[in-house]
């Protein structure tokens, strides 16, 4: 006989697998980002940003995540949320990289194309956007997952451009989407 309990249908109860998937989702999210989505400041002495600095974060953001059907980054507000995480939930390490980052993204628009990100087209800034990806890698992966968490945890990217149920009825695991639906938000 086994020690263990054996279940009477293949599904695990619900605080189990909520408790799954915070270790899951917890793992790959970085310590800034985990603290900004408990809500926990770590850093008493933030980061101010440049009027300059605000509006290229967020089209920086918006170039991630664009518009098109459904309202893009700069629609839900991401750049305030990179803000908040990189001025209150980042060490001072973090933050100046960060801010290396964006220095190295406007030399990259101006020798480029003799102008600021922010005033250059939308085709112009998704080159940038793809040189960042091959020459600052550790600034355009944490600039990415700032803008993707930024987003579906925003309540435009929660309501528009994901189907969210604010009670959910009973767990269904195998529900057939019709082409076209929208995932979940959870």
């Amino acid at each position: 006989m086994s020690a263990t309990p054996s279940r009477t249908n293949s599904f695990i109860p619900r605080r189990e697998a909520l408790q799954r998937l915070a270790l899951l989702v917890g793992a790959t999210l970085s310590l800034p980002v985990q603290a900004a989505l408990r809500g926990e400041p770590i850093n008493t002495t933030a980061v101010r940003f440049s009027a300059d600095q605000q509006m290229l974060i967020t089209d920086l953001a918006d170039v991630i995540i664009p518009t098109t059907d459904t309202p893009g980054a700069k629609a839900a507000g991401v750049g305030e949320f990179i803000e908040y995480v990189l001025g209150h939930c980042s060490a001072a390490s973090q933050q100046e990289a960060f801010q290396l980052g964006l220095n190295q993204t406007e030399q990259l628009s101006q020798s480029a194309f003799g102008k600021s990100f922010s005033a250059l087209t939308r085709p112009q800034q998704t080159e940038i956007v793809t040189q960042l990806t091959r020459q600052q890698k550790p600034f355009f992966l944490s600039l990415r997952e700032l803008t993707i968490v930024g987003y579906f945890t925003s309540e435009t990217g929660a309501t528009k451009a994901l189907d969210y149920v604010s009670i959910p009825g009973r767990f269904q695991g195998d529900i057939p989407m019709k082409a076209g639906q929208k995932a979940w938000a959870v």
